[in-house]
């Protein structure tokens, strides 16, 4: 009879690279550390996301409270594009009649596809 020899499968840690040699055939990593520098590079991405959405959100409410300050309740989409206002982003939208409205937080507002109207910051929040 011809007997194959049976081979272990063995694995290379993800992070390194470096072959298991030891521990469960699905071990994927090789130590603690490596472990640890994979998942923390998988989560930088979230985070790096996240933060750039964050950063808009605040430019696009500091334009917001500027206009609010100035006393002025519509402004040219154009002129605020120059001022690096992102219409896209906001932190809530409703409709409200045939209007959609949209928030940057406490400051509310109409858009079209050349102004914004209405544009309002709540009161006791």
């Amino acid at each position: 009879m011809d007997y194959k020899k049976h081979e272990r499968h063995t694995p290379q840690c993800l992070e390194c690279g470096d072959i298991i040699m030891y521990g469960r055939s699905d071990k994927r990593f090789c130590c603690d550390d490596c472990k640890t520098k994979y998942h923390n590079a998988m989560a930088k991405k979230s985070r790096t996301y996240r933060t750039r959405v964050h950063k808009l959100i605040a430019r696009n409410y500091d334009i917001l409270n500027s206009l609010v300050s100035e006393g002025r309740e519509t402004a040219d989409v154009a002129e605020l594009l120059l001022l690096g206002f992102t219409p896209g982003v906001m932190t809530s939208c409703h409709r409200a009649g045939r209007h959609d409205v949209y928030g940057c937080y406490d400051i509310m507002y109409r858009m079209t596809g050349t102004k914004l109207y209405s544009i309002m910051k709540l009161k006791n929040l």
